[in-house]
């Protein structure tokens, strides 16, 4: 069975985790306790695991792929969209550290209490926490540095760049793409697409 160790070196290697704050994160916010325990001999396997409620925890690549496109920072405010069993959440914590702030949001009641359970094994302290999602995308009327979703949606959902602040960072997986969007003012939006990826559906 592959170790934490040997999953972060073969990402590494393999040239989907590059930058030292992420790295950490990874070799810091152990899997396994993200992970239910009937598939715990696959822990740091890089493959979605089913965690319940038709969601999965996701590949542990694409996670890495998706985080540094994010390039979240030490104090920055961030959304976490989707937030499942809490893994991602916690990254994201322990990137922008105390003085930053990470709030998931998710859809499934029972994976919100799933997802609150596993984040409390980590001490992380009021500026990480996981709400159920509302009716609405994301948390309107607020703005983030950061928002990462990590399900699916049918297209670019266009809501969320009213909560990215100026100079902030969207990445959103779209049909078989992972989308990156810099706004870099109010009426411009900088687009990258990455392509080949499949992610569960996300629905609001």
């Amino acid at each position: 069975m592959k170790t934490l160790h040997e999953l972060v070196d073969d990402m590494i290697f393999s040239n989907m985790l590059k930058s030292p704050l992420i790295i950490d994160a990874f070799k810091a916010v152990d899997r396994k306790y993200f992970v239910p325990a009937s598939f715990a001999e696959l822990t740091y396997a890089d493959a979605p695991l089913p965690i319940g409620n038709n969601q999965t925890i996701s590949q542990p690549s694409t996670v890495a792929f998706m985080i540094e496109r994010l390039k979240p920072q030490e104090g920055d405010k961030v959304l976490d969209i989707g937030s499942g069993s809490g893994w991602t959440t916690a990254l994201l914590c322990h990137i922008v550290g105390e003085k930053g702030s990470v709030t998931g949001v998710e859809r499934v009641d029972a994976l919100v209490g799933q997802g609150r359970e596993n984040l409390s094994k980590l001490n992380f302290g009021t500026h990480c926490h996981i709400e159920s999602a509302g009716e609405k995308l994301g948390m309107p009327g607020e703005q983030f540095d950061r928002i990462l979703v990590s399900a699916s949606a049918d297209e670019i959902p266009e809501e969320l760049f009213s909560q990215l602040k100026i100079g902030g960072t969207l990445v959103i997986p779209v049909g078989n793409s992972i989308y990156k969007f810099k706004k870099v003012s109010e009426e411009d939006i900088k687009t990258e697409e990455f392509y080949g990826f499949v992610f569960v559906p996300l629905i609001y």
